[in-house]
């Protein structure tokens, strides 16, 4: 198995990077192409708040007690069609006392990204 050494200059930009190539033991392989990536930047909430939105999920869903809704918990896969997710979010911004826009509740797809949101909302409020 080959191995390889990729190195930057210092002054190397890499946010403009389309295609890469590496050579290995003097062969060249064939370019591989790089497609724009998306990044995702988030803090992770506090545990406190990803429980008490599992609670609140749960209660709007008709959930049993004993189902495991965790902060990586779709909310498709519980079940929850559009009409359920405006709901959850309904619920989340009573009891958090936050208001939540239209286009922030439509990128909510996880518990855990609900949670992420209102912590993040609430510090904008507190701020």
């Amino acid at each position: 198995m080959a191995s390889f050494k990729a190195s930057l200059a210092p002054s190397s930009r890499i946010s403009n990077v389309k295609s890469v190539s590496f050579p290995i033991s003097g062969k060249s392989f064939t370019t591989l192409r790089m497609q724009p990536a998306r990044f995702r930047i988030s803090c992770a909430a506090k545990p406190e708040t990803v429980t008490k939105v599992c609670e609140i999920v749960k209660k709007q869903l008709a959930l049993p007690d004993d189902s495991a809704v965790t902060g990586e918990s779709k909310f498709a896969a519980l079940g929850a069609d559009s009409l359920d997710t405006v709901e959850i979010v309904m619920g989340l911004e009573e009891e958090f006392g936050i208001s939540v826009e239209e286009d922030s509740a439509q990128s909510i797809a996880t518990v855990q990204d609900a949670a992420d949101l209102i912590e993040n909302l609430i510090e904008k409020k507190g701020a």
